[in-house]
């Protein structure tokens, strides 16, 4: 992990100073980190992109959760966090217990499928989630719709291009429409007179894409990004801050390649992080 070692000077003063980690696979998680924000501006982010390793959906699972588990015992060893939130699907289903048992002194939050208040907010009774096939194919995934969305007809449709070009959609480069319309198609169902009114965003990299989904999308539909309700479930787990007027100007980013390329660094600089 030499590539955090430039941030050994990283001290924590006292525990409301001590900073939240938001780890994603590549940038999707920053949909999570804005929502965060606007809940809690007194507190010091570091975010941190596994973009070494990214797209998560191409790893076996066993090599995957070895990675990401001793990825965070150099982090949590840095940086002493008093939170880490797992601002990705396809790591939070496969390794969250696992990281809650190998560091149980430091409180998780991870990011599954919208699939209850999507259960909730149905009119028609037909739902979508639109994931990677990992999060797809993950029995919790499963379990979720078996808890909570029983009286619904939930469809899993498993889309392998679009984290990789919400990536590049951030990046600003041209993305093609009938490709997006390609991934998004399988969600919209019509049955007995009924259409698909809810699509859960089942990925942190997809709300980036919402616009793009709204334009091409057959019809109208709600959907449904969790990044407010992760930040919510955030802001639960922490003391609340003393000292509300204690505001960090500029946060962190570390990306795991140690090289975030020119149009990423200003994608950063955007989000008030530096690198």
């Amino acid at each position: 992990m030499h590539h955090l070692a430039q941030y050994t000077h990283t001290h924590v003063g006292s525990s409301q100073d001590a900073p939240i980690i938001v780890f994603d696979s590549g940038i999707g998680g920053l949909t999570v980190l804005r929502e965060a924000r606007v809940l809690m501006p007194d507190r010091h982010f570091i975010y941190v992109a596994d973009d070494a390793g990214f797209p998560y959906g191409s790893w076996e699972e066993p090599a995957l959760r070895e990675r990401i588990v001793t990825l965070f015992a150099e982090l949590i060893r840095r940086f002493h966090p008093q939170l880490c939130v797992i601002a990705c699907n396809t790591a939070s289903t496969l390794v969250l217990d696992d990281l809650r048992q190998a560091f149980p002194d430091t409180p998780f939050v991870g990011t599954v499928p919208a699939i209850k208040p999507a259960a909730e907010r149905t009119h028609s009774g037909l739902v979508s989630v639109l994931a990677t096939p990992g999060t797809v194919k993950r029995a919790y995934t499963r379990d979720l719709i078996q808890s909570f969305a029983s009286q619904c007809h939930v469809r899993l449709v498993g889309a392998d291009r679009l984290a990789t070009l919400a990536e590049a959609h951030i990046r600003g480069e041209k993305i093609d429409d009938e490709l997006v319309l390609e991934q998004i198609t399988p969600c919209f169902i019509e049955q007995d007179g009924k259409r698909t009114d809810i699509v859960v965003l089942a990925c942190t990299h997809y709300p980036f894409l919402a616009n793009v989904f709204r334009r091409l999308a057959p019809w109208p539909v709600d959907w449904l990004d969790p990044a407010e309700a992760i930040a919510r479930r955030m802001l639960s787990l922490l003391p609340e801050a003393k000292d509300k007027s204690l505001h960090h100007h500029e946060d962190l980013a570390v990306f795991t390649s140690g090289k975030p390329d020119y149009a990423i660094r200003r994608l950063l600089q955007g989000f008030g992080l530096r690198n």
